[in-house]
């Protein structure tokens, strides 16, 4: 349930093209054509779902305090926490260079049209910003980094696909001039992004606690204290008679 729980949420409640305005340069500049987005968009699902694991697994054996006691007892006050956007830009980068060459590989149209924006994803904050915000919400294991790695791709993914597919529609509908390219793109977006927080309810509207019913044990105590109560009221009051 946690699993399923944190996927939905990164893809529509915490998605990183509507609620935090990450990787906006790729998202605008190749969502023109549909093929163009869905090729960039299962790239950084790649991306994001091996780097986020990868840095979860450098976060907690080597950057964060205490870190590297399995080393010894003597390195267990060690913090190289200062070394995290260096190592998870890195690792990034690595990955990156893996995508452009399979992508190169087999399919170079496809390569041609993502053009410089394909090595640019090794800079892309929605990249760096999955293993950053990894690393401040203390995701507990493997398993659960893994999902958010490839909900928040996912959820890139859906935004720059539903955007290309607008612009690709948008090129046959009268669009006032001064609006035409960027201007409407950007007030789509707003749109969407409103859209989107109408999705922060999907996992907060049961949050709100419950009436707890008393036990029966809870309800002995109490009659207990009560009757302890009546006791040293009515024994205060024999001593002032």
């Amino acid at each position: 349930m946690e699993h399923i729980e944190l996927f939905f949420k990164s893809i529509f409640i915490d998605n990183m093209v509507f609620a935090t305005f990450l990787g906006m340069c790729s998202y605008l500049a190749v969502s023109k054509k549909v093929s163009t987005a869905v090729g960039l968009g299962a790239a950084v699902i790649f991306v994001l779902a091996v780097t986020v694991p990868l840095n979860w697994l450098l976060d907690q054996y080597i950057l964060k305090e205490g870190a590297l006691v399995w080393l010894g007892e003597e390195y267990a006050s060690y913090d190289l926490s200062f070394l995290s956007f260096i190592m998870f830009i890195a690792t990034i980068a690595t990955m990156v260079q893996l995508v452009e060459i399979i992508v190169e590989k087999f399919s170079p149209s496809l390569y041609n049209s993502l053009g410089i924006f394909l090595p640019l994803i090794a800079v892309n904050c929605a990249i760096l910003g999955g293993s950053l915000f990894m690393q401040s919400r203390e995701i507990p294991s493997l398993g659960l980094a893994l999902t958010y790695g490839t909900g928040s791709g996912i959820g890139w993914f859906l935004a720059i696909l539903a955007i290309a597919a607008i612009r690709e529609k948008i090129r046959y509908s009268s669009v006032p001039p001064a609006l035409r390219g960027l201007g409407i793109t950007f007030i789509i977006t707003g749109l969407m992004a409103i859209g989107f927080m109408s999705f922060g309810g999907m996992l907060t509207g049961g949050d709100e606690k419950k009436e707890e019913k008393p036990t029966a044990e809870a309800k002995l105590i109490e009659q207990e204290t009560e009757k302890e109560a009546k006791e040293i009221v009515a024994n205060n009051t024999n001593i002032n008679q």
